[in-house]
């Protein structure tokens, strides 16, 4: 056919669903181009045989500085209809850009297009629509569901003719600042790179009549989680920037495919720039995953909490949010159990859960404090019958109709279910007035995990990236605007306090996390660890010493049965067990009632000390050792200290192990602990049952462990990879504190230890694993006076639970 054209046609209109973007006019570029046949007008030279496109241009300019809508998508769809059906093109394209959609970018926009056979689709779409809204004033619930699922599953624009696979979302010219490049100067100072993305959707009929933006088609949520990465990072090629963008887009804003060019200007003297240029879809990024998780996933059995040993089912395409909330009976225990409950009954599985807190009632608040979490789940339900087996689990787990807000063994709600906008007599999503409870935000907002150098792989959260499909903001706006609003009122909100579950042998304790730090007492029963070895053989010696540092203040004890000092020697399973067993069980035979952790790199020797009385796994190797740790840990339910360690005790210290590129340790630390973190997750361990551990010494050259400590908040600390994990270090008696100070002695190295100790409360560490106990009990509450503003540090860092009652 030929072809009409109107290039760059600027029209001034209202457009936009931002509040940045102000109910105000603004410029829009048109850019048409009509399908017709010319040759009549071409013979009698007379404009009315064809298209006319001074006609065309005032029409469109008409309807558009005349209308207001949300999306640049339905603007474009509305365009095309006044093409086709107006002016009776046989097929047209439409793209509109935004020249100040974007602060960084020159523009953005949409490209479509459609045949006069796609929109009378559209129109037969619409009345089965219609229809479908009648048969949802059925008293059917089964109604109901068919015609919510055939009003949404309606076919893609385009899909008659196959053009609807050629639209485009566009940005173009995005420029950002970040470290990349291979030259020394190039890792001192940030560049700026230009992007352009090319993201290809799939519209929904329902979106463009009814205006709405899908999270996966807004170019803003899309840019503004790309920048944060980018900006953050520090690649030193090209091919690795451009495909960590790329997988940010298909995997954290859910795009169907995309294409990503990278430029630097400044690469090369006599050219304008040089860049690469790739193109990705969902399958590659379903092979990466594969390829990368199925090693982790291990047979085991369910029990206490939530294993993954399948792959999980194809139907499951839904991606949903889920709170839960308990205030009554064992709390931690209810969560737990309600998780399980979502994958036995539920139709789902479970893909990560928030960190763990304990939060003030609202509304009525004459009952006990709330532990409260949320959960992303992949299902095959649609809302209502997903909402409907959420309460089939509050039943079954003992829940009854009281007043309103009232105490409750679980609370279960669907907080966001894909990008849907919905209401109805008996459900709302997004889940309303979350905006205003901190208690549903927090646990959304939980902080990142991930890599940010050297890797494709992003940073990821659970939803603090996600944005609502109705105030769009992402969740992390929204808690931001929350905390400021709240920020100034009397008397100041109750403050949430981020819990860790231990067992207890009468009842359940909970850690509030930044109360104080944590001492961790080292209880080694090893003839050769290198500072206590042979002093504990015996379990009688043993349980004297931990009594003595229970004592002196340790609020947990540490009892190893291996050595993993730099070349210690190779310890077989049923030593392990015959040194550690009896002393976890004569502890608790006197009364020990604290906690109790088990270091061990081997999941049979947890999962029996566990049995015998201990609450936490300690794994050197991150769970890396013993391909079964995750699901035992997952599936008795205990929190596991994961540690970052280079290869084993035998080579740890060699060359190959002790080197990192630019001899760097920090970023290679951040994405091995990320990595770690995401494999237990994916084996079903909760978040809030995960604590990271640097490794000082494991791997690492004394100048590598100095610089952990100077730079620990680059790890755990604000906007950092990990930040909001629990942090252990155990800098207790180790070499780099010899070499500093020149004591060779390990057993008289407590002074240095004293200011490693300090400095790792500074950096925000939550847990200092030491021999020393007295001294640094100390230590840390002067530290923690000092750095954390909690008076004399002899805050409770602990609440005992008992019958839903606080002790």
């Amino acid at each position: 056919m030929d072809k009409i054209l109107i290039k760059n046609l600027v029209v001034r209109t209202i457009i936009g669903v931002d509040s940045w973007e102000r109910i105000k006019r603004q410029p829009v570029t048109i850019n048409l181009c009509l399908h017709t046949d010319i040759q009549n007008a071409g013979k009698s030279d007379h404009v009315t045989k064809s298209i006319h496109y001074g006609l065309l241009t005032k029409a469109v300019e008409k309807f558009a500085e005349s209308a207001n809508f949300r999306s640049v998508e339905a603007l474009a769809h509305s365009i095309l209809k006044i093409c086709i059906n107006d002016f009776g093109a046989v097929e047209a394209t439409v793209r509109v850009e935004k020249p100040r959609a974007l602060l960084h970018a020159a523009a953005a926009g949409v490209e479509i297009t459609r045949t006069a056979e796609d929109l009378a689709h559209i129109l037969e779409e619409e009345e089965k629509r219609v229809a479908a809204a009648a048969a949802a004033t059925a008293p059917s619930e089964a109604g109901q569901v068919s015609a919510i699922k055939d009003a949404s599953d309606a076919p893609t624009d385009g899909s008659r003719s196959g053009n609807g696979s050629h639209d485009t979302i566009f940005v173009k010219d995005l420029q950002l600042s970040t470290i990349i490049g291979v030259n020394p100067w190039e890792r001192e100072e940030k560049q700026v790179v230009i992007l352009n993305l090319t993201i290809y959707p799939s519209f929904r009929t329902a979106d463009l009549q009814a205006d709405h933006v899908q999270r996966s088609h807004n170019y803003r949520t899309i840019v503004r989680t790309i920048t944060r990465h980018v900006e953050a990072s520090a690649y030193k090629t090209i091919e690795a920037i451009v495909t960590a963008v790329a997988w940010i887009a298909l995997e954290k804003c859910h795009v169907s495919r995309i294409t990503v060019r990278i430029e630097k200007p400044s690469a090369l003297v006599f050219a304008e720039t040089a860049g690469v240029e790739i193109t990705r879809d969902r399958s590659w990024l379903h092979e990466l995953l594969a390829s990368e998780r199925s090693p982790y996933l291990v047979p085991s059995s369910s029990d206490a909490g939530v294993t993954h040993t399948q792959p999980i089912d194809p139907t499951y395409v839904h991606r949903a949010y889920i709170a839960l909330g308990s205030n009554m009976g064992d709390s931690p225990a209810n969560i737990a159990r309600a998780l399980r409950l979502l994958e036995e009954r539920c139709e789902c599985r479970v893909v990560d859960t928030s960190f763990l807190y304990e939060t003030p009632p609202m509304y009525v608040t004459d009952q006990p404090a709330f532990l409260n979490a949320a959960c992303k789940v992949l299902t095959s339900l649609d809302p209502e019958p997903l909402l409907a087996k959420l309460k089939e689990v509050e039943i079954l787990m003992g829940r009854v109709s009281t007043i309103r807000y009232g105490p409750r063994p679980i609370d279960l709600d669907i907080l966001f279910y894909d990008e849907l906008d919905y209401r109805s007599e008996t459900l709302v999503v997004p889940h309303a007035l979350m905006q205003e409870r901190e208690f549903v935000l927090k646990p959304l907002y939980d902080a990142e995990i991930g890599d940010i150098n050297d890797s494709i792989h992003p940073s990821h959260s659970i939803a603090k990236d996600l944005e609502h499909p109705k105030l769009f903001r992402t969740v992390g706006q929204l808690h931001s605007q929350l905390l400021k609003s709240t920020s100034d009122t009397y008397p100041p909100p109750t403050p949430l306090h981020k819990t860790l579950p231990l067992r207890n042998p009468n009842a359940r304790t909970l850690w509030h996390w930044g109360a104080r730090t944590i001492i961790m007492g080292i209880l080694n029963v090893t003839p050769d660890s290198f500072s206590d070895g042979g002093q504990h053989l015996s379990p009688a010696t043993a349980v004297d010493h931990a009594i003595t540092m229970i004592e002196h203040g340790a609020d947990i004890i540490d009892i190893g049965g291996e050595s993993t000092r730099p070349g210690a020697d190779h310890v077989t399973e049923q030593d392990e067990l015959d040194r550690v067993i009896p002393v976890i069980r004569e502890l608790r035979a006197r009364g020990c009632t604290i906690p109790i952790s088990i270091d061990t790199r081997r999941a049979r020797v947890a999962e029996l000390a566990v049995l015998a009385g201990a609450d936490l796994v300690n794994d050197v190797s991150g769970g890396d050792h013993d391909p079964l740790m995750y699901a035992t840990v997952a599936r008795l339910n205990v929190p596991i200290c994961l540690m970052h360690m280079r290869g084993s005790p035998q080579t740890m210290q060699n060359a190959e192990n002790t080197t990192y590129p630019d001899n760097d340790v920090v970023p290679e630390l951040n994405a091995h602990l990320a990595r770690l973190v995401d494999r237990a997750v994916s084996a079903g361990v909760f978040r809030w049952n995960i604590i990271i551990d640097p490794g000082l010494g494991f791997a690492k050259t004394a100048e590598h462990s100095l610089s952990i400590l100077r730079r620990l908040s680059e790890i755990v600390g604000h906007d950092a990879p990990l930040e909001g994990f629990p942090c252990l270090v155990g800098p207790s008696r180790k070499e780099f504190i010899g070499k500093v100070t020149g004591e060779m002695d390990a057993s008289r190295r407590a002074f240095g230890t004293a200011a490693a100790v300090a400095a790792a409360v500074a950096g925000g560490a939550d847990v200092l694993r030491v021999h020393d106990v007295k001294e640094m009990v100390d230590v840390v509450g002067v530290a923690d006076a000092v750095w954390r503003k909690a008076g004399d540090g002899k805050e409770a860092v602990a609440v005992t639970v008992e019958k839903g009652e606080e002790k």
